[in-house]
């Protein structure tokens, strides 16, 4: 098989991954970036993708290793690879998978990081409410830590999505699943003033975005966490926080204060439970650092 038949197979499962999977524009480039790299190394090792063998792909592992790649580079493009082969074996284009045999590198398990508590009371309050761009700050901050939602899933809402009078949001999630999250009467309050006082002001034409850029468009991502980043410099945060630390913050502070495990994985919209579970890790080490500081003969 020559290159351009390999890079048409790639091709052909990052569109299933973008049409079929629904899975985000970074996610897809990323698969991408770690095949093409893939394709690299079978081209100087002169190997047939098609007809590598697991010991081959062995060699691959190897050679990144060599190389001084972290585990959970290598275990990021070994998922890459055995995705791209799952996806030529059902669909008929491989006889077998020659990945499936392979083993994902052993991780160390990372806490998340959280945002201390008098940072993010102090990281909240930052915004300046005498300008719009500071009211709709003041609510996309709020929202963060309110529902620990996603960054793509506030940037994603429509103003439709809040329902006032119940008191909730529509969001939605990975995969186009919607979730509804519950609102407090704080983000309740800052929401509206945004929609009553501000967004009027930023809005240029017919959009229906909830959050507005000065531009009057649907406020990216990237504008998010650029906002972000720029009130942890305003209050002397750490800047290495970003909007998913309040994510994690969110849900370790759910299940300091009694929440179930099951309530939580709900809230995140996580799929698995034992994605939702490193939490329970982060309040033990958190009593951990207690006992170690507080009691006598720590």
């Amino acid at each position: 098989m020559g290159p351009s038949d390999q890079h048409a197979y790639v091709d052909a499962f990052l569109h299933h991954l973008a049409v079929t999977r629904n899975l985000s524009p970074h996610t897809v480039r990323a698969y991408g970036t770690d095949l093409g790299q893939y394709l690299d190394w079978t081209e100087r090792a002169d190997y047939d993708p098609t007809t590598i063998t697991h010991r081959q792909l062995r060699l691959y592992l190897a050679e990144l290793d060599r190389a001084g790649y972290a585990r959970r580079t290598i275990a990021r493009r070994l998922a890459a690879i055995r995705s791209f082969y799952a996806y030529l074996a059902a669909e008929g284009l491989l006889a077998s998978d020659p990945a499936a045999v392979l083993q994902t590198p052993k991780l160390p398990r990372r806490l998340p990081k959280l945002v201390p508590s008098d940072m993010l009371a102090a990281l909240l309050e930052a915004p300046d409410l005498e300008t719009p761009v500071g009211i709709r700050d003041r609510a996309v901050l709020e929202l963060l830590y309110a529902t620990g939602a996603r960054v793509s899933e506030i940037s994603g809402l429509d103003s439709g999505d809040v329902d006032f009078a119940a008191g909730q949001i529509r969001v939605m999630g990975k995969g186009s699943k919607q979730r509804i999250l519950p609102l407090h009467p704080e983000a309740i309050k800052r929401i509206r003033a945004y929609r009553d006082g501000a967004r009027p002001t930023l809005l240029r034409h017919p959009e229906t975005a909830l959050f507005l850029s000065i531009r009057g468009n649907r406020l990216g991502t990237d504008a998010i966490r650029k906002m972000f980043k720029k009130y942890l410099t305003d209050v002397g945060a750490a800047r290495d926080l970003s909007p998913h630390a309040v994510r994690h913050t969110f849900a370790t502070h759910l299940l300091e204060a009694g929440a179930d495990l099951r309530s939580v994985q709900e809230l995140l919209g996580h799929v698995a439970l034992s994605t939702t579970q490193i939490y329970t890790h982060v309040g033990r080490k958190r009593l951990q650092d207690v006992h170690r500081s507080s009691h006598p003969r720590a």
